[in-house]
Parts: structure tokens; C-alpha cells; sequence
């Protein structure tokens, strides 16, 4: 579906799996350990943009590569 080699596509999926470990990170710190409700919010902001970025490149990965 997409012109994008296997290796890349390896690639691409490992930053969407850091990403989402990025998100679970920030959103426990945001709700167990940050008191201040400025930060927690700027957290849990970054951490749902880290989360749906991730989904878009799964939507990459899940389309496969055109090479054979």
C-alpha cells in the first residue's frame, strides 16, 4: 500500500511502539505524581498527541509495504 521499504517499515513501527510507551509514561505522571494542575494538564496533552501520532503510524505499518 505504501512505498516504503521493510526496514523502514520496521522503523516505523518501533517509534510508534516508543511513542505509545511515551504516552503511558506522561499520563501516570500527570495523574499519580505531578500535583501542580498546569503541568498535569500540559502532560496529559502531550501524551494524548504522543498517542495519536502513534495511531497514524500504525495505520502505516497495518498497510504494509509494496515491496515484495
Amino acid at each position: 500500500m505504501f512505498n516504503i521499504t521493510r526496514m523502514d517499515l520496521m522503523w516505523v513501527s518501533f517509534y510508534s511502539l516508543g511513542l505509545m510507551m511515551l504516552a503511558m509514561v506522561l499520563i501516570y505522571l500527570a495523574r499519580f505524581k505531578v500535583k501542580n494542575r498546569a503541568l498535569s494538564i500540559t502532560l496529559s496533552i502531550l501524551a494524548y498527541g504522543s498517542l495519536l501520532l502513534s495511531g497514524l503510524l500504525m495505520i502505516i505499518v497495518l498497510g504494509g509495504s509494496s515491496h515484495a
